[in-house]
């Protein structure tokens, strides 16, 4: 299995300058072995299915594979794991490396992540000024966890 090796950060609201045309997306998880994530994807007209193993540090094993956007659309309307995640996702290169920031909609509206997959989990890399708190190790900022516990329940539970 091919494997991802992928840091996430919080991103400061100076991003918004350098951000220009996205892809918006839709997308949901169904249940999966615990540690696992099996999630459905739309993004510009065509749909994804991917198997992610179990993380460990910042690396997991990933598959994803093109599906009918009937199915996909089928699979997002029957039993799935939480809420759909609806983002819009930009690339930014910096210094040799390409960002990806998604800024999320619905429930997880004014959340903003940045992701760079890396060749090592190791490798060093520039971080540009609008990059923030690592977020790789918190499993509360990955998009499965926010599909069942969005922010916009963060203030509500913890008060």
């Amino acid at each position: 299995m091919p494997l991802e090796i992928e840091r996430r950060f919080l991103v400061d609201g100076s991003v918004r300058a350098e951000l220009r045309a996205g892809d918006r997306i839709l997308q949901g998880y169904l249940p999966a072995p615990d540690g696992c994530t099996t999630r459905v994807r739309i993004v510009r007209g065509k749909a994804f299915l991917t198997r992610k193993g179990r993380k460990t540090g910042c690396c997991r094993e990933e598959v994803e594979r093109e599906i009918k956007l009937e199915t996909a659309l089928r699979l997002l309307s029957g039993k799935r794991v939480g809420d759909l995640i609806e983002k819009t996702r930009y690339r930014i290169h910096h210094q040799g490396f390409r960002w990806e920031v998604d800024v999320f909609h619905g429930a997880n509206a004014g959340l903003v992540i940045a992701e760079i997959e890396l060749e090592h989990p190791d490798a060093d890399f520039p971080r540009p000024d609008w990059i923030g708190d690592e977020v790789t190790h918190d499993a509360h900022y990955s998009n499965s966890a926010l599909s069942r516990r969005p922010i916009s329940t963060w203030r509500r539970q913890a008060a």
